[in-house]
């Protein structure tokens, strides 16, 4: 089959790999019909080359038919249209049964002291061959993979992989008050989704972004949409009056305008592998404009969700302004099947309350995949959401 694979720093290739097998009874294979690149698949085209082997088949967020069954699946059956979770979940364990999918206690990668495995994700969450592919493995197919209906296009569903539940999870850990007012820092696809979300449940949504046209997607949705300037923080609170009741940081650790942060990351990559590791362990720091404006602005007494992902481990937190201004936080990688059920009707919705129709700006061939990695990455052509036909 092709797939994308992963062959060194900003270097993706579409090329012929293995077909997938069925490994255990409990195993499906689908064959992809989309896939999209995520913001967390830039991580891996960027910084954490130290945790992958040339070859990875990269993609978490992928959809198709069911093609073949192991002896052990009794709920799927060939023929079906699928999407999958991008974390890879049992369904048994006692995370599980806590709604807790992406800790799963069977697919955990203890080796890194990890959460559970997640599709295309590097070593760090083990190595599993992903869905950038025109075939895929699935694992715990019973609970792995999610029935859908036919009539819809891809994309109304595609997206139940990862970033709507993921928007989703970030802004119930915002708990935002009853017609209270919510920020949203970063509008890529879950920023996007995000704001969507708070104004479905009633929020006032801010949004901000550098990039001019994040800012009219968000803005033709209903967002208040600004640039990330000096007095955009100050625009804020003095439209809420003490600030917003919870922000939502959908940046993470490649936050724009972080020099420190970006010298000391780029210069990890310039290291062996080896040596980077060890580095990235024990005194790696993100790059943090994005979440120290967080806390900057969010009211006192209220609540910073973080769905972007962090992962410097010395990363300096303004703890003192936190603890004055009695911050929560909420974090963590989404739980996908947690929130299944409460959006998949939302998905199927023929008004499209989540704005699922304004999403995509690249449809394109898995061939065309390299390209627009680099697209993505550099925010070019008004690059938001790129989905790949296998």
């Amino acid at each position: 089959m092709k797939a994308l694979t992963w062959q060194g720093k900003r270097k993706i290739v579409h090329e012929e790999v293995p077909d997938p097998v069925i490994r255990e009874p409990g195993d499906a294979i689908i064959e992809i019909s989309s896939t999209a690149i995520c913001g967390s698949d830039l991580h891996l085209y960027e910084l954490l080359g130290p945790y992958m082997n040339r070859g990875d088949v990269l993609g978490h967020e992928p959809m198709g038919t069911v093609v073949q069954v192991g002896s052990g699946v009794e709920r799927l059956k060939i023929g079906d249209r699928v999407v999958v979770p991008f974390n890879i979940a049992c369904g048994n364990c006692w995370m599980c049964d806590h709604g807790l999918q992406s800790q799963c206690e069977t697919t955990q990668v203890t080796a890194h002291g990890k959460g559970a495995a997640i599709y295309g994700y590097s070593q760090l969450y083990g190595s599993v061959p992903g869905g950038q592919a025109e075939l895929l493995r699935v694992p715990f197919a019973d609970y792995g993979a999610i029935v859908v209906g036919r009539e819809l296009p891809d994309h109304r569903y595609l997206f139940l992989s990862d970033i709507l539940p993921t928007a989703w999870q970030a802004v119930e850990y915002a708990a935002v008050p009853e017609r209270g007012t919510m920020a949203v820092f970063g509008l890529g696809p879950v920023g996007q989704l995000c704001a969507r979300i708070g104004q479905y449940r009633g929020y006032r949504v801010f949004g901000i972004d550098p990039v001019p046209e994040r800012r009219a997607m968000a803005e033709r949705n209903g967002t208040e949409a600004m640039d990330f300037t000096p007095d955009a923080l100050a625009k804020i609170r003095e439209a809420t009056g003490r600030g917003p009741d919870a922000v939502v940081d959908a940046v993470g650790m490649e936050a724009h305008g972080s020099p420190v942060g970006t010298f000391l990351q780029e210069s990890v990559g310039l290291l062996p592998d080896r040596v980077a590791r060890k580095a990235m362990e024990t005194v790696s720091i993100d790059r943090t404009v994005v979440l120290h404006s967080a806390v900057e602005v969010v009211r006192r007494g209220g609540t910073i969700s973080l769905s972007g992902v962090y992962a410097g481990m010395a990363t300096p937190m303004p703890l003192q302004e936190m603890f004055d201004k009695q911050i929560q936080v909420r974090q963590g990688q989404c739980n996908v099947r947690r929130w299944i059920d409460r959006l998949l009707p939302l998905a199927e919705e023929p008004s499209d309350p989540l704005g699922l129709d304004d999403l995509v700006t690249h449809t394109a061939p898995l061939s065309e995949g390299p390209e627009l990695y680099a697209t993505f990455q550099k925010k070019q052509e008004g690059c938001i959401k790129v989905v790949l036909k296998p």
